[in-house]
């Protein structure tokens, strides 16, 4: 939901659904079955998040009770309870819970919110889906998750009250009598199949809008080893300097040149991307610092200078921080992985971006940390006007992520440590090619007035893309690990656009 072009220093706030957004008041461009063990030496052993096997399979099970908190029009509140109805324990982190609902219009979209839960709201995650196969009462969805210390649930135990609501982003009226899971005469807690629940990626309650059944997109079944050929880029970031020639041979340029997005005033400054190395491996640092003012606040950025990416899959091993490496904390800061073609107009319908954007503390209205992927069609610079999709979680997302985007004929994907994290429509997909982009900049200077120095690092392990080829996440770690195996610091045989 977020963008900023590269050429202007101002960005935008927007929704918190996977809806086309038209409007801006401020304006800017730009969660688990995880990866396989066998690649556990370069990228970390994550256990896969599926079903039990064999018999114990038969032993887990949920049930999902609800009653609305609200009938008006002003916000939904679906309340709910998880409960064990198996024999063996389920963690929560393993759980995903669907509420279905017809959206109000076409570019209607809306907020999650999470009142008052027995675990916690700040261990509820809540984003929204659009329903590949829209129904008369349904064509979007409330996707409820739990952060992995959410604990786990013993058989026969349930998680207390989840007192949940959602409300449109620009508070009009919603009508919640044509929503699929809606009930307005549930007044007490019972057993609901209009919600449904996925445990490990399977559904093991209730019953989705017809043609509309949860899938897991990396189910265990799936082959891990990618397809054969696909022109590929890869790049370990083994350099060493900034000013490493390899850099500018591989096809990588490190910003210099001003503008924005960001901070009126600010640099970026290329001596601040780095390369050191991170449990025995190199990794691409981007710094960003700044005391205060415009004039003090260096950004970075590397992009390649190629623009010849579209179809295909696009994953990189990201490293986010909610905190500073040193100074103050409280910027309003953006770190991303995106890609993006030129704005050849105002309101041109062949432009193209694709963003994951964390915000560790908030910004664009936002109050606190907050991960973005979205979709652009195109969008007006002046007045400022927007044509996207977007998918947000407000958690921490701190720490090492592998985000996967994956671009075909119908669909843009996002995943997040190998969970889709998003699904946008084919309204957004490209018409042009594009280049591979990282940076990490300032949205203002409003999120920490201190005039002390202070410095933001977000890191890079990796990059890969494979034209054409949608892979599952499991086979992006499995081509990974397949380079780093074989010694590959760098391939790039994909042909100029």
């Amino acid at each position: 939901m977020r963008r900023t072009p590269r050429t202007n220093s101002t960005k935008s706030t927007s929704s918190t659904s996977s809806a086309k957004n038209t409007s801006r008041t401020a304006r800017s461009p730009r969660t688990r079955t995880a990866l396989a063990c066998a690649v556990a030496g370069a990228l970390g052993c994550v256990s896969l998040l599926a079903l039990p096997q064999g018999a114990a399979a038969a032993d887990s099970a949920l049930s999902v009770q609800y009653h609305t908190g609200s009938t008006g029009s002003d916000q939904a509140e679906p309340w709910l309870k998880v409960r064990n109805t198996g024999s063996a324990t389920v963690a929560l982190s393993n759980v995903k819970l669907r509420y279905y609902f017809k959206s109000d219009s076409a570019s209607a979209s809306y907020r999650f919110a999470c009142s008052w839960a027995v675990k916690g709201c700040a261990r509820v995650t809540g984003t929204f889906g659009t329903l590949a196969h829209p129904t008369a009462t349904a064509d979007r969805y409330l996707e409820i998750g739990f952060t992995s210390d959410a604990g786990t649930l013993a058989a026969g135990a349930d998680t207390g009250d989840l007192q949940l609501r959602f409300y449109r982003s620009d508070w009009q009226p919603l009508n919640q009598a044509d929503d699929y899971s809606f009930g307005g005469t549930q007044s007490a807690y019972g057993n609901w199949s209009k919600v449904t629940a996925q445990l490990g990626g399977a559904t093991v309650w209730g019953t989705a809008p017809e043609g509309n059944d949860p899938t897991d997109p990396t189910d265990p079944t799936d082959p891990t080893d990618p397809p054969a050929g696909g022109a590929t880029l890869f790049d370990d970031f083994s350099y060493t300097a900034y000013n490493d020639p390899r850099i500018a041979a591989n096809g990588w340029t490190v910003r210099s040149n001003s503008g924005g997005p960001g901070v009126p005033g600010a640099t970026w400054a290329p001596e601040k991307v780095t390369f050191p190395v991170a449990s025995g491996n190199t990794v691409m640092n981007l710094e960003t610092s700044t005391a205060g003012t415009g004039e003090s606040t260096k950004q970075t950025e590397v992009l390649t200078k190629a623009t010849k990416f579209k179809n295909g899959t696009y994953a990189a091993r990201v490293k986010f921080a909610d905190a500073p490496k040193s100074g103050p904390d409280g910027d309003h800061l953006v770190q991303t992985f995106f890609t993006i073609n030129d704005l050849k107009a105002p309101m041109a319908d062949d432009y193209a971006e694709y963003d994951f954007e964390y915000l560790p503390n908030g910004g664009w209205g936002e109050p606190s940390n907050i991960l973005y992927t979205t979709s652009w069609e195109t969008y007006n610079p002046d007045p400022w006007q927007a044509v996207n999709q977007h998918t947000e979680g407000r958690r921490s997302y701190d720490g090492w992520h592998d985000l996967v985007v994956t671009i075909d004929d119908s669909s843009i994907r996002y995943y997040v440590d190998g969970e889709l994290f998003g699904t946008h429509d084919a309204a957004y997909l490209p018409e042009r090619p594009m280049s591979i982009n990282f940076n990490q900049w300032l949205i203002d200077l409003a999120g920490n007035t201190s005039t002390s120095a202070r410095a933001y690092d977000e890191q890079v392990d990796y990059v890969l893309h494979v034209k054409d080829q949608v892979l599952t996440p499991a086979q992006v770690a499995a081509k990974v690990a397949a380079y780093r195996s074989a010694g590959t610091a760098f391939e790039d045989t994909v042909p100029s656009a």
